[in-house]
């Protein structure tokens, strides 16, 4: 009897029926994301774009226009803003692109309007062109993301993993980037003394001005003066002074500057020493609900070299929170262009008071995630909390 044989991994996708191999297909294009999903990321990455090249635009556009001057000159500008974000080889093969688009049909006739000719069809070689500078342009976005997810790698290398334990209080710390990588920095590390009585533990939460690349790189230089200076025997002011002074010089005449808040805490003592360095001010919320802000300090880090920082202390009782933040997080805009504010921050900080810091931070993410919704988050988010237990 004659047997038939199954090629190995059962039958082939031609086999298939049409809906299943449909299905396979725009299941591997979407990623298993449903509509609406696909609507809401399609409109955050285009108000994203939109943000890129209207900088642009806004720069360029006089006062003074009339309305119809006015957006003929904006289509202008945004045509020359997406063009010179591409290389000037790229810049010659859109324009043929285009011209070509506009271009009719055309093609050769004999007697009695015989075509013995090939037509020119300039939309399909149009269509082509774009095809070869989409193919570029996403080659350089491939390499480009891998590059971005090895620095993400090592940025993440350089924050704290799990909070430590630290006798008196619990803490919980979490940061967003607003791209891959981030201008934010948060640490929790011990810094010891030269007796036990005089080991303390450093908290530390900064802001490099400006996103992405530049500002993560500041980030890394940032962290690594405050790990190497931490290892001196001097006083909280000295330590910040001389990390102002090294800020300075990588700070490009003060236009690349760091907020800061630098604390040192005294377990034994309970003793939460800090000095803040231009950067928002942490809420520090008593277990009787009244609130206290740690505002003591002096300015950002690598404006002035020769700045002055002043010193203040704060006592932590059972029940006592402590909120430190970067701007990203009462900043963080809705679609209505409404800041989530320091007012909601409170409240979230207010109704949850009984809870883990742990706990805290899940509700303080969940309700920024449902106040923001779809729009793009325009700056890195970073929170850590304090509970004296």
């Amino acid at each position: 009897m004659a047997s038939t044989s199954q090629p190995a991994g059962g039958p082939s996708a031609q086999r298939l029926p049409l809906a299943l191999r449909l299905r396979r297909f725009w299941q591997r294009v979407t990623e298993g994301l449903e509509l609406g999903q696909l609507w809401s990321q399609f409109e955050t990455e285009t108000r994203a774009s939109y943000r890129l090249y209207s900088r642009d635009v806004a720069a360029k556009t006089p006062e003074g226009l009339t309305r119809r001057g006015h957006r003929l000159h904006v289509v202008k500008e945004f045509f020359w803003a997406v063009l010179e974000k591409l290389s000037p080889a790229r810049r010659v093969l859109l324009l043929v692109a285009l011209i070509l688009l506009v271009l009719p049909h055309s093609g050769f006739e004999g007697e009695g309007g015989k075509v013995y000719a090939v037509e020119f069809d300039f939309h399909f070689w149009a269509g082509l062109l774009l095809f070869l500078l989409l193919m570029l342009e996403i080659a350089d976005r491939v390499v480009m993301k891998r590059d971005l997810q090895i620095a993400r790698e090592i940025q993440t290398w350089l924050l704290p993993g799990a909070p430590p334990q630290i006798p008196g209080v619990t803490i919980a710390y979490a940061t967003r980037p607003a791209n891959t990588v981030a201008g934010d920095y948060y640490d929790v590390f011990p810094r010891p003394g030269k007796t036990t009585e005089e080991n303390r533990v450093v908290f530390a939460v900064a802001d490099v001005a400006g996103k992405s690349i530049p500002a993560a790189m500041l980030m890394a230089t940032f962290q690594a003066s405050l790990k190497t200076l931490s290892t001196t025997q001097v006083d909280l002011p000295e330590l910040v002074a001389d990390m102002n002074r090294y800020a300075c010089s990588n700070s490009q005449g003060g236009l690349r500057f760091t907020t800061a808040f630098l604390a040192e805490y005294d377990p034994a003592r309970r003793l939460f020493a800090y000095i803040n360095a231009g950067h928002n001010t942490p809420i520090l919320r008593r277990s009787n609900g009244s609130i206290e802000r740690l505002g003591v300090g002096g300015l950002p880090l690598g404006i002035m070299a020769d700045a002055k920082y002043e010193s203040a202390s704060a006592l932590l009782a059972p029940g006592d929170w402590l909120v430190i933040f970067t701007d990203g997080l009462v900043e963080a805009e809705n679609a209505r262009q409404e800041e989530y504010g320091e007012d909601r921050l409170l409240s979230a900080i207010g109704a949850g008071a009984a809870e883990t810091p742990a706990e805290m931070l899940k509700r303080l993410m969940t309700e920024l995630d449902f106040f923001v919704g779809s729009t793009p988050q325009h700056d890195d988010v970073t929170c850590l909390l304090v509970k004296a237990a």
